[in-house]
């Protein structure tokens, strides 16, 4: 229980973390747009809306999945990073926009159930259908412009939030909902959009949208929910025009590349796909833990050292190695030798992996690829892990602070969630020539 404690605690301060991130990296407040001086209208809004599908990425999910659609409402505040005000990141990326959004997903459509099928070994088939519930998303976004002209605008967008579902997964009346299994989840989002200027402070903006719902393995089930969605809007944008006149000559500011090391260590929480299987396939019905919604989160650690190249304003890339502690080493073993199997199993875990970071004033979006070197997890392992591991990550990095980060990862093989962790990172540079 002191794992489930500290694990709720890490996962609350990394909301707070998260949304005081984003208020940073944008002003408090916008500065009035008059005739008589020359302020500019840095803040629009939208509205759009999202028909969309909830997508199968496997043949486990396409059994049980029977009704896919859903309809999702959002509205989001933008913040324009316009000339003169805006930093030397702003002109890199061709002044993107910047914004808070709130998004309310209809999911009742969402149909699923189990129909009997040797591979679900004990599990009973039950006589209704189970649904997805509705879900309220809290969220950030990064829009950056490919394409501007007077009336034409093409971006891509990457955010992510904190969502909250109605109804999630239990044994009582929504016991085939394996997409989520938790009320709060983690989110994160993608787009790319085409934006239609029909009136000096107006646009209709349209494009597809790819978004993800899941707990990142802090419960089970963690299918999580995919959805891709065309999406319609109309947005207001009385930035628009003084955007267009003063990004025609922006400028480039130069920059200096360097070396760094950077240090990072994780406290991460994660619930057993073994425990998910045990109780779902190889317990009888009329026992207390067949088909339960309880499950134990265990503590998981990491230290990781990266040697990285800064070398433009935007990215920086390097390689690292990685080192995991695992604490359910031993109850995975303890779960295998009751079924019969010897394997190897040890709590540790390493890695070297490819990594690259890119940053936007005091926030960061990092990435990695990575190969184990050395990794004993029994026999559940074999067939639903791979060799390889990736993970994203959001931080907040302190300038006053000499770049000290916090922020978290969710580490994955294949796209599926192994642990998410809260990080601590410590950049320490060694080189500043070019």
């Amino acid at each position: 229980m002191c794992y489930l404690c500290l694990s709720i605690v890490t996962f609350m301060q990394f909301k707070t973390s998260f949304l005081l991130a984003l208020l940073t990296c944008c002003p408090l407040a916008a500065k009035a747009s008059t005739p008589h001086n020359d302020s500019l209208p840095h803040w629009g809004a939208s509205l759009g809306v999202l028909p969309g599908r909830v997508v199968a990425l496997d043949d486990y999910t396409k059994k049980w999945l029977h009704q896919n659609a859903n309809l999702a409402l959002k509205a989001e505040l933008h913040y324009a990073d316009l000339p003169p005000d805006s930093s030397a990141f702003a002109s890199d990326y061709n002044y993107p926009t910047l914004s808070i959004g709130l998004k309310y997903a209809l999911n009742h459509g969402v149909v699923m159930h189990r129909y009997p099928d040797e591979a679900w070994g004990k599990a009973q088939e039950v006589p209704y259908d189970s649904h997805l519930g509705n879900s309220l998303t809290l969220y950030g976004i990064f829009a950056r412009p490919l394409l501007r002209t007077q009336h034409w605008e093409l971006d891509y967008s990457l955010g992510a939030g904190i969502g909250y579902n109605r109804s999630k997964y239990n044994p009582r009346n929504n016991i085939d909902n394996e997409l989520i299994g938790s009320r709060w989840l983690i989110y994160f989002t993608a787009g790319i959009h085409g934006t239609y200027r029909f009136a000096a402070d107006w646009g209709v903006k349209a494009g597809v949208e790819f978004y993800h719902h899941s707990n990142g393995a802090l419960n089970r089930p963690n299918k999580g929910a995919n959805v891709l969605a065309p999406m319609l809007g109309i947005t207001y944008m009385p930035y628009y025009g003084l955007l267009c006149d003063r990004t025609k000559n922006r400028v480039t500011e130069s920059f200096q590349k360097y070396w760094f090391l950077n240090l990072t260590a994780g406290l991460g929480g994660k619930t057993l796909l073994e425990e998910w299987q045990k109780t779902q396939f190889d317990t009888e019905i009329g026992q207390p833990d067949y088909r339960t919604d309880r499950f134990q989160l265990y503590a998981s650690y990491s230290l990781k050292a990266d040697v990285m190249r800064r070398y433009a304003r935007r990215w920086a890339s390097g390689l690292g190695v990685d080192l995991y502690y695992g604490t359910y080493a031993s109850r995975v073993k303890a779960l295998d030798e009751a079924a019969g199997r010897r394997e190897k199993h040890s709590p540790l875990s390493l890695g070297i992996s490819a990594k690259h970071e890119v940053y936007y004033k005091n926030l960061s979006v990092n990435v990695a690829l990575g190969w184990y070197l050395y990794r004993k997890m029994g026999y559940n392992a074999q067939f639903n892990e791979t060799p390889y591991y990736e993970y994203v990550g959001l931080r907040y990095n302190f300038a006053k602070w000499k770049g000290l980060g916090v922020g978290f990862n969710v580490k994955a093989h294949a796209t599926k969630a192994d642990v998410t962790e809260l990080v601590l990172s410590c950049p320490v540079v060694f080189s500043t020539k070019k």
